[in-house]
């Protein structure tokens, strides 16, 4: 079953660029003078690659955040981390359009980041690791202010910025040429790496954080290095196609499922299903004969939504 699923995936994966509105001429993909050759090379293959790159890093993100929080509940967003990379984007469409918005939204998450590790450290001065719990309830105070800054950005804003915040906050893959792709890659690359290197560390946690600390590891020093990288990958995610919500949820708990195995050897597995879950929402959107493709939020959210339902009365029946 489990091979069967991986082959379809990537199936999957190889014909979406070929699926569409616009039907191609499979003859004239290779004919650098044909419009077929131009839909398939600079918009629909780069914008499958950049689903699939995007859904592993939020996935992934939100295996770790699990972990992380001892939470299965919990994904980056929940720590604000997307509510502050959509703020200072819609901070940067007002006041600086000129600034890359890519520029401004990874700004949002180191800032969001920064103020969630410094008041959590005042808070624990006298103990040895900094409170999961204590993090997450600032998160979650944080998620509140920069919803309500928000509001406050829609209401100075004029009607072209509006819609433009509008349009990010739906979230959208659409992209031209390989550079979003790339760049989202380069992140990929680096959260998979870093999770692969500290795997130990995270078996550990998974365990208990006093666990992990007699066995000698430094449990805050290593919290804060995942929630950087990981802040750092979802930020420069969010920033290129939007907030898309419920993949960090939705992807791990299934991935569980099928594979019944400990958190620290599905890291592969979560990564690739999380692309290819994303993959297909977006060719679900793009291709629903609508007069404009359907934001990519919108379909992971009828997708999460009810999923996150299903899990909190399978944990309330716990």
């Amino acid at each position: 079953m489990k091979i069967s699923i991986y082959i379809a995936s990537i199936i999957l994966l190889l014909i979406t660029p070929f699926l569409g509105e616009i039907n191609l001429n499979i003859s004239n993909i290779l004919n650098s003078n044909s419009i077929d050759y131009k839909v398939f090379w600079d918009l629909r293959v780069p914008r499958t690659l950049l689903a699939f790159f995007v859904g592993a890093i939020l996935s992934l993100s939100g295996l770790i955040f699990q972990i992380i929080f001892k939470n299965q509940l919990i994904t980056p967003y929940t720590l604000g981390i997307a509510s502050g990379t959509t703020l200072f984007t819609a901070i940067s469409i007002i006041f600086f359009p000129t600034v890359l918005l890519s520029i401004s939204g990874v700004l949002g998450s180191f800032v969001t980041i920064f103020v969630l590790y410094f008041i959590s450290r005042q808070i624990n001065k006298n103990q040895i690791s900094v409170s999961t719990n204590t993090i997450l309830l600032i998160g979650i105070s944080l998620s509140y202010f920069y919803s309500s800054a928000l509001m406050l950005a829609f209401y100075i804003s004029n009607l072209q910025e509006n819609y433009s915040i509008v349009r990010f906050t739906l979230g959208s893959l659409d992209t031209v040429g390989f550079i979003d792709c790339f760049v989202v890659f380069i992140a990929s690359l680096l959260l998979y790496y870093t999770l692969n290197k500290n795997k130990t560390a995270i078996k550990l946690l998974l365990v208990s954080n006093d666990t992990a600390f007699l066995k000698g590891l430094n449990v805050q020093k290593t919290n804060l290095l995942l929630l950087v990288i990981i802040s750092l990958c979802v930020g420069i995610s969010i920033s290129i196609v939007g907030p898309i919500g419920f993949i960090g949820l939705v992807v791990p708990h299934i991935i569980k499922i099928i594979y019944k195995k400990s958190a620290d050897k599905l890291f592969f597995p979560v990564f690739f299903y999380g692309g290819i879950f994303l993959v297909l929402c977006d060719l679900i959107a793009r291709n629903l004969n609508t007069d404009s493709a359907l934001p990519i939020g919108v379909v992971t959210a009828f997708i999460g939504a009810p999923f996150f339902v299903y899990l909190l009365i399978k944990r309330k029946d716990k």
